[in-house]
């Protein structure tokens, strides 16, 4: 498995690489010299199970925001850089964790030294990062196209100037908004490096398409060992990252807690608002940490049934509905007390 041997690399006080369990990461979409607005939005994430956020620094007054944001947060924060090797700096004085930059659009090897420099200095790690749309003239005509080849090649070749200069304390992320040729990237690079892997699928979409993709995307590359941390980029509320990342990993059997919500597709023999019922149980049981499997069934025929694999559920019927525990019906309970039912017997679970 790739991941177990990736190369250990702190970030503020989380571990990632080595084996270690795969973090998952957002990026605020504040700006970041509003040092409230951006708080607010991290804690906010923070609560979702956001465990590293990243953060815009494309002006001094959002480096120095940093260091106003730092301590009022409890993650790591990541330092994002496009173009200007002097706001990688002065992130780095100011308190970030870490620094996300492609070496290539920070100008001439002086200017990425400097910002090596400043890093090595703090022992904060260096993201270098790679997307598509980004891809060098040349690597697009010697592949005749973007590719993933090139992307690789692109990253490698990133790598290798910083670690010319002397520095190792890296993790390198290669995206891209085209699902398998950002699948293939990842499967090529992860025989040619031992650094640890930032994975997602950048530009994936809104949260319908964009869950879809990264869940296709994501999921390949994950399944096959590779990948130290993940975001699933949404045009979106960030929270919604948070969740969609939580289940993929809890899908792929990467990650347990939290309560894993079942329910079907609902069908004629319907008689409760199922689709409704189902999205409140999802939000309510956000906040119990449980792991267990809840089902929530449209009808009292099957459900008994359907949810005998879950650990607790519901099932409605005409008006009413039915509480199940392991496959056994507990009891029936009119329709409009099925929620706060199920949601008592969850906080008192461990007396259960």
């Amino acid at each position: 498995m790739y991941r177990e041997h990736t190369k250990t690399v702190r970030i503020g006080d989380k571990v990632i690489g080595g084996g270690h369990p795969i973090l998952i990461q957002s990026m605020t979409n504040t700006r970041t010299e509003d040092v409230e607005a951006t708080v607010a939005q991290i804690l906010r994430l923070e609560r979702a199970g956001c465990e590293i956020v990243r953060c815009t620094v494309p002006t001094t007054e959002a480096a120095e925001a940093i260091g106003k944001i730092r301590p009022r947060i409890h993650i790591p924060l990541v330092a994002d850089i496009h173009f200007d090797y002097k706001m990688a700096i002065a992130a780095i004085e100011n308190g970030a964790d870490k620094i996300r930059i492609n070496p290539g659009n920070i100008g001439d090897r002086d200017k990425v030294a400097a910002v090596v420099a400043a890093a090595k200095e703090r022992s904060i790690p260096i993201r270098v990062g790679v997307n598509s749309g980004s891809l060098e003239r040349e690597l697009v005509e010697k592949y005749h196209g973007v590719t993933a080849e090139g992307i690789v090649e692109s990253a490698l070749d990133k790598v290798s100037i910083i670690e010319d200069l002397g520095y190792d304390n890296l993790v390198i992320s290669i995206k891209s908004s085209d699902v398998l040729m950002c699948v293939r990237a990842h499967e090529i690079l992860a025989g040619k490096t031992p650094y640890p892997l930032h994975v997602g699928i950048t530009e994936s979409g809104t949260v319908t398409s964009g869950n879809i993709k990264s869940a296709i995307g994501l999921g390949l590359i994950l399944h096959q060992g590779i990948g130290d941390t993940i975001r699933v980029s949404l045009t979106g509320d960030p929270v919604e990252e948070i969740r969609s990342a939580k289940l993929i990993l809890r899908t792929l059997g990467l990650r347990r807690g939290g309560i894993e919500v079942v329910s079907c597709p609902t069908c004629g023999r319907t008689r409760i608002d199922l689709i409704g019922l189902a999205n409140r149980v999802e939000e309510m049981v956000a906040d119990i940490p449980l792991d267990i499997k809840v089902a929530v069934m449209g009808c009292a025929v099957n459900g008994p049934g359907e949810a005998r694999e879950a650990d607790i559920g519901i099932a409605g019927g005409d008006g009413e509905g039915l509480l199940i525990r392991h496959g056994e019906i507990v009891k029936k309970v009119p329709e409009e007390r099925l929620l706060e039912t199920l949601r008592e017997e969850l906080l008192h679970w461990e007396q259960a």
